[in-house]
């Protein structure tokens, strides 16, 4: 018997959004990975790119439970002595208010070749318009 895979330029690759007001980044994050891998298709294989694209609104606006809002920190480092750089939630949202959800999605993509691909099928707003609706995307709940 002989495996069959579906080739990625012959998946069915569709678009959804997400609205993230009001939920918690952290499972809006899984949620748009988990759709970008294709975890939740039947053709499904780790090393191939079948997964679909996805846009998430509204990325501002998710919401930290907790005390992560001061006590959640985010690392860079300029690759010069003494470069690293440290921020909090509140402070890089402040900033550029879509980091924090682009690094929680990008945390849980795979890494290398294939992980770069598939991020690059998700799309980040920090508002609730997006200049994809020629696409006609369908709403994705969680």
């Amino acid at each position: 018997m002989k495996t069959i895979y579906v080739k990625p330029e012959d998946a069915d690759r569709k678009w959804f959004v997400i609205d993230a007001a009001g939920k918690p980044m952290g499972r809006v994050a899984v949620k748009a990975a988990s759709v970008a891998r294709g975890k939740h298709k039947p053709c499904y294989v780790p090393f191939h790119e079948v997964g679909d694209y996805v846009i998430i609104v509204n990325a501002d606006k998710a919401i930290l439970t907790g005390n992560k809002k001061q006590g959640k920190l985010y690392y860079r480092h300029s690759g010069y002595l003494g470069g690293l750089t440290v921020e909090n939630y509140e402070k890089l949202v402040t900033r550029k208010p879509t980091a924090p959800m682009e690094k929680a999605v990008r945390g849980m993509l795979p890494r290398g070749p294939l992980g770069n691909k598939l991020y690059r099928n998700v799309k980040i707003y920090a508002g609730a318009d997006h200049p994809h609706d020629a696409q006609q995307p369908e709403a994705l709940d969680l």
